[in-house]
């Protein structure tokens, strides 16, 4: 595989990150991940201007954050993954190597830049029969709005979920649901899709952006509006978003069905609309 790494493209066996970077030590970084269909990468822009806000955030000096573009569709191209159905971009951005202190380090230092570009996994049949979730309890930080690569409370979620035969954890934080470990959440009570409002709980998803605009074109209500999780039961429907998930029906929460145990009529109408927009994407 080849992948970009500070300014060149090499080989992955050739990346030597130093054990002095702050990334290593404090999971000081932040990261995006892109899924690319053909040879394009999707709402690329988006995507990075995610990230460039992600730097601001943590105050992460690297004003090329923007100019990514190309070097993904090279990456895309040097794998030789235009015929791939998907493809799924990384990139890592952290604050350098320095001598191991908590403040920040005095000497500019240039952050440590990964891009990778891969064959993606295909969430066909998940999406199509549904999926199950657990709910745990929120322990993650307060500005889960960055998009850190400190994700060790959403991989100790992800987990449980695996274990208990689950495809996404839910998280709860003080009663109301914020998100997914890597997904954004949404609940339908009576034809309305609900789901947390946009603050430091939770990761301002570019799918998620993508949802509100479908909702808006097909005139289906939406509400950024908090969730309970004693309300759920009464849900008709839910469902997950996300990079990988695009629009993915929730149809079991625990041990219990979500309304029929099946697919319902709102995420099918999401789900419609978000193939077509593809569809328009791969023609553009």
């Amino acid at each position: 595989m080849i992948v970009y790494f500070n300014g060149e493209f090499l080989s992955k066996e050739e990346v030597r990150i130093s054990p002095d970077d702050r990334g290593f030590l404090f999971a000081d970084g932040v990261y995006e991940v892109i899924r690319g269909y053909g040879v394009k990468p999707f709402k690329l822009e988006e995507h990075l201007k995610r990230l460039e806000r992600s730097l601001r955030e943590i105050q992460i000096d690297y004003p090329d954050a923007g100019k990514l573009g190309p070097i993904a569709e090279k990456l895309i191209q040097m794998n030789k993954l235009a015929g791939a159905e998907f493809t799924t971009i990384y990139i890592q951005v952290t604050r350098g190597a320095a001598p191991r202190k908590h403040t920040f380090p005095e000497e500019k230092t240039p952050p440590t830049v990964y891009m990778s570009a891969s064959p993606g996994i295909s969430q066909k049949e998940k999406i199509e029969r549904g999926v199950k979730i657990i709910l745990v309890p929120d322990i993650r930080w307060y500005r889960c709005d960055i998009k850190s690569i400190s994700l060790l409370p959403n991989v100790l979620a992800n987990q449980q979920a695996k274990e208990k035969g689950a495809e996404e954890a839910v998280l709860v934080r003080d009663g109301i649901i914020t998100e997914g470990s890597h997904t954004n959440f949404y609940a339908v009570f009576e034809g309305r899709v609900l789901t947390h409002p946009m603050n430091h709980h939770i990761l301002p998803g570019i799918t998620r952006d993508i949802i509100v605009n479908l909702c808006r074109d097909l005139k289906i209500p939406f509400r950024d509006e908090l969730v309970r999780e004693k309300d759920l039961p009464r849900a008709q429907e839910m469902f997950l978003s996300g990079t990988s998930m695009e629009v993915t029906p929730v149809v079991q929460v625990d041990d219990w069905k979500v309304g029929k145990g099946e697919p319902g009529p709102v995420t099918a109408s999401l789900r419609a609309g978000y193939k077509k927009m593809l569809a328009d994407f791969f023609r553009s």
